[in-house]
């Protein structure tokens, strides 16, 4: 119905509104540099036969009935609302009195109509006892128990289609014309269309990727994914998506964005000035799980000058350094055997892990901290280490100036060994940022000499890679080739 009103708005056909405006999340998922196996649209040929099939599968397990409702809807968060979960709300601009969402302060409207109903109230006792049998069905838990509340507390039956009269884009039901089936049960098996529902081949049924290992939401619509969502797979006996992650939003100055107070940031914007690994880079390091997080240009400035200083000054540092060779660190693999050189391969070693851990719980924040700690860890080894000041008291003939005189060879292992474990850390942590920066990952390995087929996860790992070392790409001067350059302004 919002997208029904939206196109009235507009003096626009639903269908040309849906099919000119789809372009811009199809454009920013692009320039974002998010990879997709399927862009889904509700108007799809095969999601409407999915969807139903899905309503006739429910209705000939007498999940289905029809009766007359009432209550309060909101067009805006596309769901009903009983009495207690509404109140009456002053617009200060206008001094207009209407009643609204307590949940989203959204307007809502009362409705009186004959429609269809999904007894979710019959599912309420299969539902708690999923939820005890995979108490980690939502992340975090703070929802996972506000979840379990409301199940326990009760469910009413829910309202699964809107008279075509109210409501004409959507899907008609299959058997009453005079009925278009509710906007969530229709965009929730989204999930299954594309897993070929309900064509999955006996035995095979997992091949197209169903059950989902992980969705992820926000925390809006917690109710929908986690409530109902469940509720009409386990009506039908389908499987249930492995996990939730259940992510908080953003606010600008400390307020939730919103279109209609013009609170709100233009992604197209924001890649265009800061590219988009900066800005994935940014989302996932300081975005909330559990708590909103402010959005600021400053706080992005911040975070890159952090990445730009310690990632950033390491790859210059090794890549461009007069006084060794990484190729020949590289192949001879020596370590150094310093209680720091020690220190610093046991972080080397135990960083893969801890990173995929991080991401096993759905924390990629935590995830990139352990990342950035180990190259302040290897910078701090590095500065420590101070392999120029070795190369520069060698001679011609390798032997050190002063009073102490060491043999050649010895003096050259000294320098490898701590340049190894420097090019060692850039390898395996370029190697572990790559799906939050992709492209300055890409070029940050392309300037180590890593092969493209050694960039996977099983070859992060100290030793796993003796074969590079020389650039693939030009090292350049200055600002020139560096791996995260200045940015054109500080505002």
């Amino acid at each position: 119905m919002k997208i029904q009103r939206a196109a009235q708005k507009a003096r626009q056909d639903v269908r040309t509104f849906c099919d000119k405006n789809f372009k811009a999340f199809d454009r920013l998922a692009k320039e974002a540099d998010v990879q997709y196996n399927h862009f889904i649209r509700t108007s799809d040929p095969d999601h409407r036969f999915a969807v139903q099939h899905f309503w006739l599968m429910l209705k000939e397990r007498g999940y289905i009935y029809e009766s007359k409702h009432e209550g309060w809807y909101s067009v805006s968060d596309e769901t009903f609302y009983p009495p207690s979960a509404v109140h009456l709300r002053l617009d200060p601009a206008t001094g207009r009195k209407f009643m609204a969402s307590q949940e989203t302060g959204k307007e809502v409207e009362w409705t009186s109509e004959t429609n269809y109903h999904f007894r979710m109230s019959a599912l309420r006792d299969r539902l708690l006892d999923f939820y005890a049998d995979n108490p980690q069905f939502v992340e975090p838990l703070s929802r996972m128990q506000d979840v379990v509340q409301q199940v326990t507390a009760g469910l009413t039956d829910l309202s699964i289609s809107r008279p075509v009269e109210r409501l004409s884009w959507g899907i008609p039901v299959p058997d009453d014309t005079s009925q278009t089936i509710y906007v969530w049960l229709d965009a929730l098996i989204n999930y299954l269309t594309k897993a070929n529902y309900p064509f999955q081949v006996p035995g095979q049924e997992h091949a197209a990727g169903w059950p989902a290992d992980v969705h992820v939401i926000g925390k809006d619509i917690v109710r929908f994914h986690c409530i109902y969502w469940p509720a009409f797979l386990l009506a039908l006996d389908l499987p249930l998506p492995k996990q939730i992650m259940t992510h908080a939003h953003w606010t600008l100055g400390r307020e939730k964005m919103a279109k209609s107070t013009g609170n709100v940031v233009n992604p197209f914007y924001a890649l265009e000035r800061f590219g988009s690994d900066t800005m994935r880079y940014y989302l996932v390091q300081c975005g909330g799980i559990q708590d909103d997080s402010d959005y600021d240009n400053k706080f992005i400035i911040r975070r890159y000058k952090i990445v730009q200083g310690n990632l950033g000054n390491l790859v210059t540092r090794v890549v461009r350094g007069k006084g060794w060779n990484v190729k020949r660190a590289v192949e001879s693999s020596q370590i150094d055997e310093s209680p720091a050189g020690q220190a610093q391969v046991e972080a080397l070693k135990a960083l893969p892990m801890r990173v995929d851990n991080w991401l096993a719980k759905l924390h990629p924040g935590a995830a990139m901290k352990e990342i950035l700690a180990v190259v302040d860890q290897t910078n701090q080894y590095m500065q420590q280490a101070s392999p120029w000041d070795l190369s520069a008291r060698t001679n011609e003939h390798g032997v050190l100036r002063g009073t102490v005189h060491l043999p050649t060879d010895h003096n050259i292992q000294k320098v490898d060994s701590i340049i190894y474990l420097c090019a060692e850390a850039i390898r395996i942590c370029g190697i572990l940022l790559q799906p939050v920066m992709p492209q300055r990952m890409k070029h940050l390995l392309d300037l180590i000499g890593v092969e493209e087929g050694r960039r996977m996860f099983k070859d992060a790992v100290v030793g796993a890679d003796r074969e590079y070392g020389v650039p693939m790409v030009a090292v350049g001067k200055g600002r020139e080739g560096v791996v995260f350059p200045p940015l054109d302004s500080d505002f």
